[in-house]
C-alpha cells in the first residue's frame, strides 16, 4: 500500500481537529521570493536607502562629476535635459519614434502651397487666335452666395404673400445651434490641410437644404485640400442633378480663379477635377459644357481642364452626348481643344454624333476670320479617326471647305486621309480619286 502523502501546508495530524481548523483559517507566512533572477525582499525593508549605501551612491556621483569637469571643463557635467525639435532638417537626440513622423506630415501639408507640378506652356499665337473668338460681353457668373441668397430672398417674398393674410407667420429660419456648428466646421475648412473632417460636414449631403447650409460654410474661403475632400464626399453621396450644382457652383468657380490668379492649377484642385469624374454625366454638365458655353474660356484653362479627359476613363454615352452638345454651341476656341480630345479617344460613335461633327465644321463655309491652329488638327483628327465613317458627300463637302479655309501644312494632309479612304455608303468601293 503506497504511503499517504502529506499535502502542501497542511496541519500536523498529530493536532487535535479543532486546532487543525484554526490553523487553516489563519494567514501564514510564505517563503516565495521575487521572479527568477531577483533577490528575496527583506521584511524589515520599508522602501529607503540605508545610509552605508547612500554614502557610496554620493561618492560614485562625485567621482563621475569631477571626471566629467575634468575632461569638459567646468559647466559642461551636468545631464541635458530631452527636448524635442520639430524640424525637418534634423531630430533631436531624445526623440522617439511618434515625433519622428512629424517632419512628412508638415510635408504632406506643405503640399498645399505648392501647385500642379505640370508647367503649361501657352503660345501666344494661338493664344491670341482664340482670343479673336472669345465672347466680348459675357453673362455674370453666378456662385452659390447668389443662388442661395435668390432663392431666400424668392421663398421668404412668397411665405410673406400666402402667410399675411392667414397668419403672418414669418419663414423658418435655421437653429442658431445648426449656424454656430457649421461657422465652426467653416473655421475648420479655412486652414484644413490633412486628416478627418468634422462629421458636421459629412452628413451635408444628407440634408434637403444641403445648398444653404453649404453657403454658411463660405465655400471660397475653403482651403485646396478641403475642397478636395468636399468633392470626394460630394461626388459620392449626392445624386447626378445635385453633384451638377456642386460641380457648377462651387468647384468651377474655384478652378478658374485659382488658373486666373497662379497660371497654373493646384494639385488638390486638379485631383478634385479627376474625382468628380465619379460622376460623368455631372461632370459634363457642370464643368465642361458650362466652360464652352461661357465663351470666356482661355488657352491655359482648356488644356488643363481638358488634361483630365485624356487621363481618365469616360462611358462612350456621356462623351456622345458632350460631343453633340460641343459641335451644337456657338465656336470659340476652347470647343476645338475639348472635341479633338474626346475623337482622340476613338469611341465608336453613332451615326448621328459623327453627321453632328461634320456639320459643325462645315458651318465654317461662310466664316470670313481666319480659323486658329487648333480648330485644323481637330478636322484632321476627326478625319484620321472617322474617316471610313464618313458619307461620300461629307467628304466633298469637307474637300471643298479646305478651298476655303485652309492651313500650309494641316489642309494637305486632311485632302490625303479623305482622298484615299472609304466611304461609309457604298460598302466595297475603292476609295476616292482611284480610277
Amino acid at each position: 500500500m503506497p504511503k499517504h502523502r502529506k499535502s502542501r501546508g497542511s496541519a500536523p495530524r498529530q493536532l487535535p481537529l479543532a486546532e487543525q481548523i484554526l490553523q487553516e483559517g489563519a494567514v501564514r507566512p510564505t517563503s516565495r521570493g521575487k521572479k527568477w533572477g531577483q533577490e528575496l525582499e527583506d521584511p524589515e525593508d520599508d522602501g529607503y536607502v540605508d545610509d552605508k549605501l547612500s554614502r557610496r551612491i554620493l561618492e560614485q556621483a562625485r567621482i563621475q562629476q569631477e571626471e566629467l569637469e575634468a575632461e569638459h571643463g567646468p559647466g559642461h557635467g551636468a545631464p541635458k535635459a530631452r527636448t524635442t525639435v520639430l524640424d525637418p532638417k534634423g531630430k533631436a537626440e531624445g526623440s522617439d519614434s511618434e515625433d519622428e513622423e512629424w517632419p512628412s506630415l508638415e510635408k504632406a501639408a506643405s503640399l498645399d502651397a505648392g501647385a500642379y507640378s505640370d508647367h503649361i506652356e501657352v503660345n501666344p499665337e494661338d493664344e491670341a487666335a482664340i482670343d479673336m473668338f472669345m465672347n466680348r460681353n459675357p453673362p455674370l457668373r453666378r456662385t452659390l452666395a447668389d443662388i442661395i441668397m435668390e432663392k431666400i430672398t424668392e421663398k421668404q417674398t412668397e411665405v410673406d404673400t400666402m402667410m399675411s393674410e392667414v397668419s403672418g407667420r414669418p419663414m423658418p429660419q435655421l437653429d442658431p445651434r445648426v449656424l454656430e456648428v457649421y461657422k465652426g466646421v467653416k473655421e475648420v475648412l479655412s486652414s484644413y490641410r490633412s486628416g478627418k473632417l468634422p462629421k458636421a460636414f459629412k452628413i451635408v449631403p444628407a440634408l434637403s437644404n444641403w445648398e444653404q447650409i453649404l453657403y454658411i460654410t463660405e465655400p471660397e474661403t475653403w482651403t485646396a485640400a478641403a475642397m478636395y475632400q468636399a468633392t470626394r464626399i460630394f461626388s459620392s453621396n449626392l445624386t447626378e442633378r445635385m453633384a451638377q450644382r456642386f460641380y457648377n457652383l462651387v468647384l468651377l468657380p474655384r478652378v478658374r480663379d485659382d488658373i486666373a490668379e497662379y497660371k497654373r492649377l493646384n494639385f488638390h484642385l486638379y485631383m478634385a477635377l479627376k474625382k468628380a469624374l465619379f460622376k460623368p454625366g455631372a461632370w459634363f454638365k457642370g464643368i465642361l459644357i458650362p466652360l464652352g458655353e461661357s465663351g470666356t474660356c482661355t488657352l491655359r484653362e482648356a488644356v488643363i481642364i481638358g488634361s483630365i479627359l485624356t487621363k481618365c476613363s469616360i462611358p462612350v454615352l456621356h462623351s456622345s452626348a458632350a460631343m453633340l452638345k460641343i459641335a451644337e454651341m456657338e465656336y470659340n476656341g476652347a470647343n476645338s481643344i475639348f472635341l479633338r480630345l474626346l475623337i482622340d479617344k476613338k469611341y465608336a460613335l453613332p451615326f448621328r454624333v459623327l453627321d453632328a461633327l461634320v456639320f459643325h465644321f462645315l458651318g465654317f463655309r461662310s466664316e470670313r476670320r481666319e480659323l486658329p491652329v487648333l480648330w485644323h488638327q481637330c478636322l484632321l483628327t476627326l478625319c484620321q479617326r472617322y474617316k471610313e465613317d464618313m458619307s461620300s458627300e461629307q467628304k466633298e463637302a469637307l474637300l471643298e471647305l479646305l478651298r476655303i479655309h485652309s492651313h500650309p501644312q494641316l489642309s494637305n494632309e486632311i485632302r490625303r486621309e479623305l482622298v484615299n479612304s472609304k466611304s461609309r455608303d457604298v460598302e466595297g468601293a475603292a476609295p476616292m480619286g482611284a480610277d
